[in-house]
């Protein structure tokens, strides 16, 4: 593999480099200024990375900022992404996948990251309150405006992603061109019917967390004192090894070191190559928070893994395989809120 083996983004005639850069560590959120941001930006242009995802959210609109910053004189040369859903300050009204706040979230992105549009623009997740056709309406209309290029959603379930089509189609609308979804080889839930929806409906994929949110990162052993993630606030549970889910996922992590060990590779490299060896993954996002982590991803750019490697991680992590709920991105309303599952709210 190679970064400069650009892969076509489904059906929108696109090429993308097999990374994109994330920026959600860029400002406060991942502790890096504003120089250093932008410097590590220019690095992964300059090493062959051609597309960028960010979104309002990350830093509260800071990440864009800084992305605005290092696309200054090279932003015709960059896919740029973003995404809009999740809260950008405290008032109740700026979130979500209405009309109302895409036609203004879309306008601040815009400003942030100064341009004057945006090629990718993502749901960032599914909203069960607000119709399908109203969020694909809006966003065909700032495609037909010049304002995005083509949209996308992240984190959708299959049946979320077939019904975004339909209304597409129905309406006669531009389709969704793409799914962000997490892959790794400790989260691999995508594969079960995820990526067949996507490769019957000629979506690019793009997948995030490939070394599963510090899992794979090499720190996570059995017996090893375990480190603190800055993540643990976000998400809590989601690092407790004490928990039945957490502590199969650990046996693996370390199982799968000890593979990446005997193959000659570093976890990195493994879990990266593991990602971008699936048929019907376009481009794995990487969130490198300094230049020694921006290096070990690029190291791992030039690894692909043989047959004999991937049916090992097969063995040690079964195909499908979901160790927790919490690392599919959005866990479905209907398991998350129990007055879903019950025909008479209980007494308390």
């Amino acid at each position: 593999m190679s970064l400069s083996d650009l892969r076509p983004l489904g059906r929108t005639g696109v090429r993308i480099s097999p990374y994109v850069l994330g920026a959600m560590n860029f400002g406060t959120r991942g502790s890096t200024t504003h120089e250093e941001s932008v410097a590590l930006i220019h690095r992964a242009l300059d090493a062959g990375i051609n597309a960028i995802d960010t979104a309002d959210t990350y830093s509260r609109g800071e990440s864009e900022v800084i992305v605005g910053k290092a696309l200054r004189g090279r932003r015709d040369t960059v896919i740029l992404a973003s995404k809009f859903h999740n809260a950008v300050d405290d008032d109740p009204t700026h979130r979500g996948n209405s009309r109302r706040w895409i036609a203004r979230a879309v306008e601040d992105s815009l400003r942030r990251l100064d341009t004057d549009h945006l090629d990718l623009y993502q749901v960032h997740r599914p909203e069960s309150v607000t119709a399908i056709e109203e969020t694909v309406g809006a966003l065909d209309d700032l495609v037909r405006a010049g304002k995005i290029r083509y949209y996308g959603t992240s984190a959708f379930s299959p049946a979320e992603l077939v019904e975004a089509q339909w209304v597409a189609d129905r309406r006669k609308l531009n389709r969704p061109a793409t799914e962000q979804v997490p892959y790794s080889p400790l989260v691999r839930g995508i594969e079960r019917e995820t990526l067949p929806v996507a490769r019957k409906y000629g979506l690019g994929v793009i997948t995030y967390g490939p070394l599963a949110a510090g899992w794979l990162s090499g720190k996570y052993r059995i017996g090893a004192q375990q480190p603190h993630s800055h993540r643990a606030d976000l998400i809590p549970g989601r690092f407790d090894i004490d928990s039945p889910n957490n502590a199969a996922k650990l046996a693996a992590a370390d199982a799968l070191a000890v593979l990446a060990q005997q193959s000659g590779l570093s976890l990195i490299e493994l879990s990266v190559g593991f990602v971008l060896a699936h048929r019907d993954v376009t481009a794995a996002i990487i969130g490198p928070r300094t230049e020694e982590h921006l290096d070990a991803y690029l190291r791992a750019a030039e690894v692909t893994l043989g047959a004999d490697v991937l049916d090992r991680i097969d063995e040690i992590v079964a195909p499908g395989t979901i160790f927790s709920e919490r690392d599919t991105g959005a866990i479905p309303r209907a398991l998350a809120e129990p007055a879903l599952r019950r025909s008479v709210v209980a007494a308390r």
